[in-house]
């Protein structure tokens, strides 16, 4: 089984509602984004999932939050664009746009350096 893992990032504002510490404020982050996903083929050149395609799919996903208040995105208008959330999301797009024999694995969401949200199914 070999495991492709791409990173890329973010920047956009967010408010946790009905969160009692600071981060129900308005304020920013430039997210990183790691995403893992797995596939046990490799093509005619040995390569098992492209870097660039799998980058390029999830640029696709994230860039509707890039530079926005993720509050006023949908589904966020409904949810609350918390690290947990928000890495669901994005494994759910993703796994949407997968070629066929390359499935999830898992998607990484860092608000910080210190602080990162893993979610897999």
């Amino acid at each position: 089984m070999f495991t492709v893992k791409i990173a890329t990032h973010f920047a956009a504002s967010h408010q946790l509602n009905g969160y009692e510490g600071v981060c129900r404020a308005l304020h920013g982050h430039t997210w990183k984004v790691e995403v893992s996903v797995r596939t046990e083929k490799v093509d005619a050149v040995g390569i098992s999932v492209d870097f660039k395609e799998l980058k390029d799919k999830t640029s696709r996903i994230i860039e509707r939050l890039d530079h926005k208040h993720v509050n006023d995105v949908p589904p966020f208008d409904t949810i609350n664009p918390t690290a947990e959330n928000l890495a669901r999301y994005i494994y759910n797009e993703l796994r949407t746009r997968l070629p066929d024999g390359v499935s999830m694995a898992e998607v990484t969401v860092w608000e910080s350096d210190g602080y990162a949200l893993t979610y897999s199914e």
